[in-house]
């Protein structure tokens, strides 16, 4: 007959609950302890539901890593089953902690906030609370928040990595006393509610941004904003004339000729990828031979502007001015069309206006082909009318947009690095919080490992 194991006394399970000292990472307050997280949580994983069983109508939720948002778990596009006799412990409860184990989203983790039965799909994961008189959700919840990090580098495999409740289950875990932990918990709330409404602040400048550019450049093409440098220089108002741009610019024009150029010689080639549509730039052009470019490729020139014409490339403002090429020859995908100004009409001018969402919207409007594959006609660019400023109003113009686009682009980024700093100060309080650094701590109250002791004594 196999042995029969002895049951641990209470000083044992307490010994395996506790991180010897020799592998605690930091110090903390000593009235807390470090525990292992397994020491006061428990792990579930989901249930394997057959996939015939699946329902978008009727059914119990089962939430999916794709439910998983950013802190929360989202049952809006949450699948059904018709399954029965699921076992209990796959029944998520409000206030759970559920985490993505696998996958691209590995680590991602949201409370179930819904008093609502739903049940956890595979490769979702449960982090519960094992006796809430020890252990405050909230403060688990934070915690896990803190240590994502952490979670991560226990993963295994490659581009599918996968998380085990194993190695989560003996990582250090600080508890202090409850209501120490119910303290932590309302200074981390109270200080992250001031740090969430600054960031609303700053997202509202960011998003006024792209409206300020806008009315930037309708200034710019409806003549207001050089109204006072006509003024100074004696230009009447009725100086703009109705052009097409197919008046003052080539669209697509004839392609160099190669043929008696060396087929090993060396040539600028731009990818689509290669034109940012952030910054409206060529950003890293590649070098080949003429041999491997010379047919099946559009052809252009320094000087001048390309413009992607497919979906969704063109919406999202993959335009550019051809700057120096290699060998002064270049060429680049198909999906441009190639825009070479006429002595009448300034490059920089145009790149501006073709780059404006007012254009985009309307090129976009006549885009034909099928759904993914569309684009902008060669004859929308041809037979577009502009009113056109003479060529030295449209330098001016241009001058402007650069200088108020620079200074816009300046506080831009001023902006992000302020809402990048809010998310690095979220971190830093979390990694004080949990070493017991929140000015929160009462050395007088009872030690966290009285509690643990005690509890374990009942349980």
């Amino acid at each position: 007959m196999p042995k029969k194991k002895t049951a641990l006394t209470i000083e044992e399970r307490l010994q395996q609950a506790l991180v010897p000292a020799e592998e605690q990472p930091y110090e903390v307050p000593e009235n807390w302890v470090l525990v292992r997280l397994g020491a006061v949580c428990f792990f579930e994983n989901g249930y394997a539901f057959k996939s015939d069983k699946f329902s978008s109508e009727k059914g119990i939720p089962v939430i999916r890593i794709s439910n998983i948002k950013e802190n929360n778990v989202d049952l809006d596009d949450c699948i059904k089953t018709l399954e029965e006799n699921i076992d209990e412990k796959y029944i998520v409860h409000q206030g759970d902690l559920l985490i993505a184990m696998s996958g691209a989203t590995t680590g991602k983790n949201g409370v179930y906030m819904s008093a609502n039965i739903a049940y956890l799909n595979q490769r979702v994961g449960n982090i519960k609370v094992k006796n809430k008189e020890l252990l405050i959700e909230k403060f688990r919840n934070f915690y896990i928040a803190n240590m994502q990090n952490e979670i991560l580098n226990t993963a295994y495999g490659g581009a599918q990595p996968n998380i085990s409740s194993q190695k989560m289950s003996v990582m250090t875990f600080p508890l202090p006393p409850l209501s120490e932990q119910q303290r932590i918990v309302e200074r981390i709330e109270e200080l992250f509610a001031k740090l969430d409404e600054a960031k609303e602040r700053l997202q509202e400048v960011a998003e006024s941004f792209a409206v300020r550019k806008a009315a930037i450049l309708h200034k710019a093409f409806t003549g207001e904003l050089t109204q006072q440098w006509r003024r100074e220089n004696g230009v009447s108002d009725e100086s703009w004339e109705e052009e097409t741009i197919g008046d003052v610019c080539t669209v697509n024009p004839k392609k160099i000729d190669a043929k008696n150029l060396d087929d090993n010689l060396e040539v600028s080639f731009v990818p689509m990828a290669a034109v940012s549509d952030v910054f409206g730039e060529i950003v890293n052009h590649e070098v080949k031979n003429l041999q491997d470019v010379r047919t099946g490729f559009t052809n252009f020139s320094e000087g001048d502007v390309i413009f992607a014409k497919i979906t969704p490339c063109m919406e999202n403002g993959k335009s550019a001015i051809v700057g120096p090429l290699v060998n002064d020859i270049g060429y680049g995908s198909t999906e441009f069309y190639v825009l070479r100004c006429k002595k009448e009409l300034y490059n920089k001018y145009l790149y501006h206006m073709v780059r404006n969402t007012t254009f985009r919207a309307e090129a976009k409007a006549v885009m034909t082909g099928a759904v993914g594959q569309q684009r902008v006609p060669k004859t929308f660019l041809q037979e577009y009318q502009l009113l056109l400023p003479t060529l030295s109003e449209q330098h001016e113009i241009v001058r402007l947009i650069d200088d108020l686009l620079a200074r816009e682009r300046k506080a831009q980024q001023a902006t992000e690095q302020a809402l990048a700093s809010i998310d690095l100060m979220k971190k830093s309080i979390l990694a004080r919080a949990f070493r017991g650094e929140l000015g929160t701590n009462k050395a007088s109250e009872a030690s966290a490992l009285e509690l643990l002791r005690q509890v374990l004594v009942e349980n």
